[in-house]
């Protein structure tokens, strides 16, 4: 029966019925649509609720600044929201429940009390409870007022996630000094590799019009202790440095200002050209530099605290000093000595490779570590995770360890462009883990890459970390929920690199949607399980770059994975071992020798460092081919037990979030199978080999898949349609 005359008969209208179900069925039916992200501020359970009214029952903010003020007010609403009534501002703590917030200089009782120690730096906070003149205090004290925000989104996370308030003793201080997002986002509102609808940035409107979402933006962002953005998009155009994109940019810079967000650019190489009528970029060009610094200065005078460029040069087309036979060293410097009067910084990134004969992974290190100790103290050497592209698995960057004498800085990709891109859930914090954990052993064991990045390793003068955004226009910000936990991942990590993706993942979901432990504890298990289910039905047992040149989908026969995957009659597997590339030397003697042998290197990257034949013995006793079958396939019911796990959930969480999810589970599920039947079907044509016992061959032939193709997926940038499908 159609529900629309359903409703006429029963004499109801149907806007009747929407609301019945919407007060009758309790918070979780409230409509969501993402918007709030982790900052959502929904009321407590009521004995809670009363605990912490009991807890907080006034607010004494002391000195007002536009950075304070920002706390002032999200300490009023987060509290408003949770406990359903914002507590008064006090102008002391005269009774027990006194909320403290600001800094020894605008705050006598935090001066007093010495609160805000030489451990929490200039960005950190102190949250503790005590006792002052007979009464009960929580106190939020922070040597500057960027640290007195960040303790407060600290602790609303704390009362958002029931932790008790009682017996708070916290000091805590970012390990990494930049901790940047980067935006690949172009003037015209696309986004390169973007699955989140169009730009936030519209250009076009700046500066005249400051969409409020730009607020949200850095508040957002804020919460997580990012504390800058790339604007625009590594594959740079010189019009952002011009003097109308740059009044733009201040317009961005002025919003994310009381939120500790500094702004950054791509420049583009060869922008003196392009934009500065000169004949020439070469680094070494006196009136290269000479306009370089004129430019700079420009920037100053509209951005007082702009902070630095990000360079992509020599790489996949990009100008660059090797243009004009210059290292990337008197590129990188040259931008260092014209930011270096108004402290800036360069973020220069090493992913470059060439079409060649050298295998791709060695080439990043080929040319960086011969220039360690010739870069500017300003300028932090950009590197990838992995030493390919932001594959499902990796092993860590080589160059992590291997250029004592420069300062790295970690580049990971929050926007899922090999990993499904925004319909397939997978949570990247074991990713992040994973790559921060990973042992260099350049100065013995615990020689971690993130020890490399927060600068401890070395002593390095710079530390940083950059995450590729993932953030667009769509309602949700990211393009589904789930990719939300990758920004919020991202933020927590680049905080504390120590922190434990399950334990984020569980806050995330705590803040996100529920605190219900029926609830949360499914989820987690979800989430840590997603990543490992994606490289098993995309890139199994260290196979890596399998997909379409759309990077939708999976493509093994085609030239490029081909290369990768050098699977032939006899085997599969790139040999990266002395008697192949020798990638492995570059890696330090206990690391080369622990990938260089069959027997040690981990199962999970065993194709990546090695050629095997097909009837290779797994520690398991199965076949490599059989292994494989196994693997594709267990992605696929992971997939399967994934949408199951959150079909049980249904009444938990909102209908609109819920629905959403479970559409696009349904969706992963579908392409985790086209995964492994493409991939299987093409891999088998070659191994000659059955599938073992109980396991389904593909649904279609080999050259049903072979002929599939989708020229107009999201993304894409500076490709034609045709290169997409073959």
């Amino acid at each position: 029966m159609n529900s629309d005359a359903a409703a006429t008969r029963a004499g109801r209208p149907l806007w009747c019925l929407a609301l019945l179900v919407l007060c009758g069925a309790g918070q979780a039916a409230l409509a969501e649509d993402g918007y709030d992200l982790w900052l959502r501020y929904r009321p407590l359970p009521p004995a809670q609720r009363e605990a912490d009214r009991r807890a907080v029952r006034a607010i004494v903010a002391a000195g007002r600044s536009p950075t304070l003020d920002i706390a002032r007010a999200e300490l009023a609403r987060g509290l408003d929201g949770l406990l359903g009534t914002a507590p008064p501002f006090a102008a002391a703590p005269t009774r027990d429940g006194s909320l403290v917030l600001g800094t020894a200089l605008t705050s006598p009782l935090i001066a007093a009390l010495r609160l805000a120690p030489g451990a929490a730096g200039r960005e950190g906070y102190v949250i503790r409870s005590l006792r002052y003149a007979g009464h009960r205090l929580i106190v939020i004290a922070a040597n500057e007022d960027i640290g007195v925000l960040y303790g407060t989104f600290a602790f609303l996370r704390l009362v958002q996630t029931q932790r008790p308030l009682g017996n708070l003793a916290m000091v805590s201080a970012p390990r990494i000094q930049h901790r940047i997002l980067d935006h690949f986002d172009n003037l015209d509102r696309t986004v390169e590799r973007g699955y989140a609808g169009e730009s936030i940035w519209d250009w076009q409107k700046l500066p005249g019009y400051l969409d409020p979402r730009y607020t949200d933006y850095a508040r957002a962002c804020a919460s997580l202790g990012i504390n800058g953005t790339v604007l625009n998009n590594v594959n740079a155009d010189a019009d952002s440095l011009t003097p109308l994109y740059l009044r733009k940019t201040a317009a961005l810079a002025a919003v994310f200002r009381p939120y500790g967000l500094r702004v950054f650019l791509t420049a583009r190489f060869d922008a003196p050209i392009e934009i500065g009528g000169l004949h020439t970029a070469d680094p070494l060009d006196p009136a290269v530099r000479a306009w370089w610094r004129s430019k700079v200065g420009e920037i100053y005078g509209l951005i007082p605290d702009f902070g630095g460029f990000l360079v992509k040069a020599n790489s996949e087309g990009q100008p660059g000093p090797e243009n004009y036979g210059r290292s990337h060293a008197d590129g990188a410097n040259m931008l260092a000595e014209a930011l270096a009067p108004h402290g800036g910084i360069v973020m220069w990134r090493a992913f470059v490779y060439s079409q060649g004969p050298t295998d791709r992974a060695r080439q990043a290190y080929d040319s960086f570590k011969p220039l360690d100790g010739k870069l500017d103290r300003k300028v932090l050497l950009q590197v990838k995770n992995g030493p390919i592209d932001f594959q499902p698995r990796e092993p860590f960057h080589p160059l992590f360890g291997a250029m004592p004498r420069t300062s790295l800085m970690l580049e990971v990709q929050i926007t899922k462009e090999y990993l499904g891109f925004a319909t397939h859930l997978v949570y990247l914090g074991p990713l992040f883990e994973e790559t921060l954990r990973s042992d260099t052993f350049a100065r013995g064991p615990g020689s971690t890459v993130a020890r490399v990045i927060d600068g401890s390793l070395f002593a390095s003068p710079k530390s940083g970390i950059a995450g590729d955004a993932n953030i667009g226009s769509d309602r949700n910000w990211c393009g589904s929920i789930f990719d939300q936990a990758n920004w919020y991942a991202f933020g927590r990590l680049a905080w504390d690199p120590n922190l434990a993706a399950r334990d984020v993942a569980e806050e995330w979901v705590r803040l996100t949607f529920s605190n219900d432990p029926a609830f949360v504890a499914p989820v987690v298990r979800m989430m840590m399980a997603s990543r490992e289910a994606a490289v098993d039905y995309m890139t199994p047992l260290g196979l890596a770059h399998q997909m379409a040149p759309s990077h939708y989908g999976p493509a093994p026969w085609i030239e490029a994975s081909r290369y990768f995957n050098h699977a032939d009659a006899q085997g599969i597997g790139f040999d990266r071992t002395a008697t192949g590339s020798d990638a492995v030397a570059q890696y330090a003697p206990p690391v080369a020798t622990r990938f260089a042998d069959l027997k040690q290197v981990p199962e999970a990257l065993l194709l990546w460092f090695h050629h095997v034949p097909w009837d290779y013995r797994m520690a398991s006793g199965r076949t490599v081919w059989d292994e494989l079958v196994i693997r594709y396939s267990r992605g696929v019911q992971q997939v399967t037990e994934m949408r199951q796990v959150w079909a049980g959930l249904a009444g938990r969480v909102d209908a609109e979030r819920f629905a959403q999810v479970s559409a696009f589970l349904a969706i992963q599920e579908q392409e985790a199978r086209w995964w492994r039947d493409a991939s299987l079907g093409y891999f088998q044509s070659l191994s000659r080999r059955a599938l073992p016992a109980g396991y389904s061959p593909p649904q279609h032939d080999l050259a049903y898949y072979e002929a599939l193709c989708f020229p107009y997926v999201p993304g894409v940038w500076g490709e034609r349609r045709g290169p997409l499908c073959r």
